[in-house]
């Protein structure tokens, strides 16, 4: 008897466990909506929740509010972003290069791609309507980011910094552009300016 009780426990337990994660989703993804129509000081925790069809408490169960959204929304892009980079650098060492600037330039054009493939969901973290303090956290993630790079070179800080700073700015002018296609281009002649740096 106890074992039915614990397996009817368990079924209802995953249950519960999938409506959440359901509820999260839909949740995430009105955010997104929202914060894209409005920007994300104009977005308030009702029209979210009117979006996703949820409850005002079922948002703060998982969340701690509309800033927490905008973050889990950052942190998604970001993992998709890693993993765009890990794919592309890891695609051209098994090809055999070895050049650190050149597999620099391999992450970069995968960053940039991710970029324009979901140009909306990056402008909305580079137009500065976000919560109080996410510019700190953007710097923090520019901070990682530039740490990983660091590891395709030997003891060339310098070089890593100047590489990550025109990544950087390439990343703001190419997300706001207006025009896709000047955008593409724009990419494509920065990371060709990154490929002929040679290293010192």
């Amino acid at each position: 008897m106890s074992g039915d009780t614990e397996r009817v426990a368990t079924g209802a337990g995953a249950r519960t466990s999938e409506r959440g994660a359901a509820t999260r989703t839909a949740l995430l993804a009105a955010a997104r909506d929202a914060f894209l129509a409005s920007g994300f000081a104009d977005t308030g925790v009702n029209d979210i929740v009117a979006r996703a069809q949820a409850s005002v408490g079922s948002l703060y169960h998982h969340f701690s509010g509309k800033a927490d959204l905008y973050l889990a929304l950052f942190e998604e892009f970001q993992e998709r972003q890693t993993l765009r980079t890990t794919q592309a650098v890891h695609a051209a060492l098994t090809t055999g290069e070895n050049e650190p600037v050149r597999l620099f330039v391999a992450g970069a054009r995968a960053y940039l791609d991710g970029c324009l493939a979901e140009r909306e969901i990056a402008a909305l973290f580079l137009r500065g309507d976000g919560p109080p303090g996410f510019e700190v956290v953007m710097r923090e993630r520019l901070r990682q980011w530039t740490t990983r790079a660091a590891s395709l070179f030997d003891d060339e800080n310098a070089l890593v910094v100047v590489l990550a700073g025109a990544l950087n700015a390439a990343v703001t002018e190419v997300v706001l552009s207006e025009d896709e296609g000047v955008a593409r281009a724009l990419a494509e002649d920065v990371l060709g300016i990154i490929g002929q740096i040679r290293r010192p």
